[in-house]
Formats: structure tokens, C-alpha cells, sequence
């Protein structure tokens, strides 16, 4: 198949990319680099460099994996517009053009829609994606597919800069010497799912055509910042609270493994133990 990765320079969507030219799929990608990588481009697939906003879509794509959004809680305080420009008008666009051409759409949903839409500006965003899409569904004939992600973590992830998470952003502190920070107690809980195991869930909704669904992919356990602390074997340094973000995340991916036969089988401890060892 001929499939069409938004967001494909980035984090996720890089090995989204890598396992579906392993199963020999032509892939081409489509990214505006504000957070993507030339140096994640993968031999194999077509990469453009574009906004999804600006550029025409060629009708020629089997199947469009939309990973392509503006991320992060804290800075959608700062710039709510931009999220709300990429993360809805630009999904508004491709949801256009996938009813259009009868073509599947599988969207990068968030985890942060269970803490409520209006907790910030980025959930509201991502939530109003995932509202285009089922809209179209209803009345459009729409064939879609929404994958909310839990606390994503693994090769590729970004590790500088004011959108990374806080694995990639905690190794690189480690890597270099500098302190981690902790903002509040450090009780809050995150479900962290390996990359790996979601791009194998992304490829399943496509494999078996699971459309109309919205599937949890995440580990279906969760830790708190403080108990990630004590894997690295680190004493970070507590800040204030931040605003916007939620108590507690965790999956219950059980649609998933019925209907995809998806399991994750990457557990953060072991990933963190085997960082520790090869350091």
C-alpha cells in the first residue's frame, strides 16, 4: 500500500515509519519540521517538507496516518492559536480529504481527553480533532480510527526544547549533568508506553481495518514521578505545581486486545534498567 504518514519526521511517526517499510509498504511523509528531524529520515520513504495546512494533498495514498500536531500542555498555554491551527484545522483538512477520496484515516488522539477537554488549551485542541473526525463518521461516511497514546517514551523522542516529555527530557539532564526537576510532589501517575509498542498498535488498526473505533494504547500501568525518580536512581529537585496538567493517567487498552490482538510488552523499568546499564 501507498500510505501517507502526517508528522513523520517526528518522534512517533518515525517508527510508525520504520515498521511499515518493513512490511514493505511505500511510505511518504509530510512534515513542517518545528519539531520533526532531518536527521530521523528513514531510507525508503519520500519525506516533504510542508505544513499539512498548506499543502494539496495528491490523491494517490491507500491509507493516511495522522501524527502530525502541535504537543505538550505547558506551552498551549502560551500559544493556544497554534494548537488550535494545527491540531484542528489541519486535522479539519485531511478528515476532508480522506471522506473525499474514501481514503482511511487513523489520528493520533491524546490521553489527556480523560482529564477533561478544557484542562488546557493543547486537550481542547486534540479533543476537537477527535469531534471533526467522529462528526464525518456519522454523517460523511467517514472510515476512521482514533489511537489516544499514554505518556509515549523510546528511540527518537526529543530530549531539548520545551516539548519533550519527561523521560527523553530527564535522560538528557542525566546524560549532561544537570538536575531534574520535579513540579509538585511528584505523586502524579502516568501510564508510560514504549514507541514500539505503539507503532504495533497503529499497524493492527491498519492491518485487520478496525475503523470506527477510538482504542487506549497504552502499558495499562502506571508510576508516579516519584517512583520514576527512584528507577534512575536520582534525587531531583521539587518546583511549584504547573498548571493544566492531570493527576493521574493510566489505559485500559482491553478494545484493543480484542479487537487488534494488541498487547503492550515493554515495561518502563526494564527500558530505565537497561539505560542505567549501558551508560
Amino acid at each position: 500500500m501507498h500510505i501517507l504518514v502526517t508528522g513523520g519526521a517526528g518522534f512517533i511517526g518515525t517508527n510508525l515509519i520504520k515498521l511499515l517499510l518493513e512490511e514493505e509498504h511505500t511510505v511518504t511523509s509530510i512534515d513542517n519540521y518545528s519539531t520533526g528531524k532531518k536527521e530521523n529520515h528513514i531510507d525508503g520513504c519520500k519525506y516533504i517538507q510542508c505544513d499539512i495546512n498548506d499543502w494539496t494533498f495528491p490523491i494517490i495514498y491507500d491509507i493516511v496516518f495522522h501524527m502530525a500536531a502541535v504537543a505538550r500542555v505547558q506551552p498551549s498555554f502560551k500559544h493556544p492559536e497554534k494548537y488550535i491551527n494545527t491540531n484542528f484545522n489541519g486535522t479539519y483538512k485531511i478528515v476532508q480529504f480522506c471522506t473525499k477520496n474514501n481514503i482511511p484515516l487513523i489520528y493520533a488522539g491524546s490521553s489527556s481527553h480523560h482529564s477533561g477537554k478544557f484542562k488546557n488549551p493543547y486537550t481542547f485542541s486534540k479533543d476537537l480533532g477527535e469531534e471533526i473526525i467522529k462528526l464525518y463518521q456519522d454523517h460523511f461516511n467517514l472510515k476512521a480510527s482514533i489511537a489516544r497514546f499514554y505518556n509515549v517514551y523510546g528511540p527518537n523522542q526529543l530530549t531539548k526544547g520545551g516539548y519533550t516529555t519527561l523521560i527523553g527530557r530527564w535522560i538528557n539532564n542525566i546524560n549532561n549533568g544537570v538536575q531534574c526537576e520535579i513540579y509538585g510532589d511528584g505523586n502524579k501517575r502516568r501510564d508510560f508506553t514504549h514507541v514500539s509498542d505503539i507503532a504495533k498498535g497503529l499497524t493492527k488498526i491498519m492491518n485487520k481495518k478496525s475503523y470506527g473505533y477510538i482504542f487506549e494504547l497504552g502499558r495499562g500501568k502506571n508510576h508516579s514521578i516519584n517512583e520514576v525518580a527512584e528507577m534512575f536512581n536520582i534525587k531531583p529537585i521539587y518546583k511549584p505545581e504547573k498548571p493544566g496538567e492531570a493527576q493521574e493517567t493510566l489505559a485500559e487498552y482491553s478494545l484493543a486486545n480484542v479487537a487488534l490482538g494488541w498487547k503492550p510488552k515493554i515495561n518502563l523499568k526494564d527500558y530505565v534498567k537497561k539505560y542505567r546499564n549501558n551508560r
